[in-house]
């Protein structure tokens, strides 16, 4: 790591933000942007706009159009990549476009980079300077999905749920509608359109007999749906199942799950996957590793509380989404309202939403979150 001057600083916090720009479109494939700089002037600048397209670097070269980019240096936020995939490696195209110099923000952590393409350009007589401090945490901060599954093998799992002032997420008669209001929906609806993956239980599957999708403009794929049903009790005529041909479902069974049942899912369209383990949480981390096996690697957590204790026991919640109304439910239960609790929430005002990454040093190291990160107000 090198201190940066002020003018790298900038242009490095400017790839960072082109690297926004794929967002929701680029898995499995990280978020990378890219700018081109010679003689305190910007030849070119690209990101990474969805998977099998052109990388960031290669986009940055291309838009510099017919200038030199001889003796340049090349600003980008993610390690460049040294392995053919959909596209020829980036350590190529930086080479053969005499770029002398490489600031890059954040390392690739997956097992076919690792430091291998820095090496390679080292070795072509490229100076490469690495940042620290927070222009690093927020290039990691962009790419936790891609860094938690290239290190673990499991998806990135963000937990999102709405609660009252008094921690409740329904009331005693079941009823959340005005828990979150439009806003947070609409919010919702874009962070499934992000993620790879929806997660619930079969107990919200069975009370809404919902969709999952991601209902907002501009989605470019439909997040596949998760279905955790330890005895494979989703009714063949769910919405879910009927529309499994058309966007993907896995329904998570246990080994006690009927065979016709889960058969039957099967014969639908589902795709099911038997979890085992001792407990609940081994049973999670089982899924989660069969799960980031077919390539998923974030997921939204949407589950009720049952769910979403098995997944914090099992130390698989990554980051925490609550939207907090200014309603208070009353009663007894955990949950819900008990006696003398409200029947139903009236809709409500603004709502705030609290935010955070949870540390597991022991797992996969997350990058901090940078200071005032973590609040954000809907309006």
């Amino acid at each position: 790591m090198t201190t940066l001057l002020e003018t790298d600083e900038v242009h490095l916090a400017r790839a960072i933000e082109l690297a926004e720009g794929g967002r929701g479109r680029t898995t499995p494939n990280p978020l990378v942007g890219a700018v081109v700089v010679k003689d305190e002037t910007v030849l070119g600048e690209g990101f990474h706009t969805a998977f099998g397209a052109p990388h960031a670097e290669r986009e940055a070269l291309t838009a510099t159009g017919t200038a030199d980019t001889r003796g340049a240096t090349m600003y980008v936020s993610l390690e460049p990549c040294c392995h053919v995939g959909k596209t020829p490696p980036c350590t190529d195209a930086i080479v053969e476009a005499g770029i002398k110099r490489v600031v890059v923000a954040s390392e690739d952590p997956s097992d076919r980079a690792s430091g291998r393409g820095l090496g390679i350009l080292r070795d072509e007589g490229i100076e490469v300077v690495m940042a620290g401090g927070e222009l690093a945490a927020r290039a990691r901060l962009l790419n936790q999905p891609f860094r938690k599954h290239a290190r673990t093998g499991r998806p990135y799992v963000l937990f999102k749920s709405a609660m009252t002032l008094d921690g409740k997420v329904a009331t005693r008669t079941g009823d959340s509608k005005w828990i979150s209001g439009e806003a947070s929906r609409r919010m919702a609806h874009h962070w499934r359109a992000e993620c790879d993956a929806v997660a619930v239980g079969i107990g919200t599957a069975l009370a809404d007999d919902p969709l999952l999708t991601a209902r907002v403009e501009g989605v470019h794929r439909q997040p596949r749906r998760i279905i955790f049903d330890s005895e494979a009790r989703l009714p063949l005529d769910s919405q879910l199942v009927r529309g499994a041909g058309e966007i993907p479902l896995t329904v998570v069974i246990s080994r006690a799950a009927p065979r016709l049942a889960a058969d039957a899912l099967e014969v639908a369209g589902a795709d099911v996957i038997v979890a085992t383990g001792e407990n609940e949480p081994a049973r999670v981390r089982n899924a989660l590793s069969q799960i980031g096996a077919a390539g998923i690697t974030s997921i939204l957590l949407e589950g009720g509380p049952h769910l979403a204790g098995a997944f914090l026991d099992a130390g698989e919640v990554d980051e925490i989404r609550l939207f907090v109304a200014p309603v208070v439910v009353g009663g007894g239960a955990v949950v819900g309202g008990g006696a003398g609790g409200v029947d139903h929430v009236p809709p409500g005002a603004v709502q705030l939403v609290v935010g955070g990454h949870l540390p597991h040093p022991r797992r996969w190291t997350p990058a901090p979150v940078p200071r005032g990160a973590r609040w954000a107000r809907l309006r």
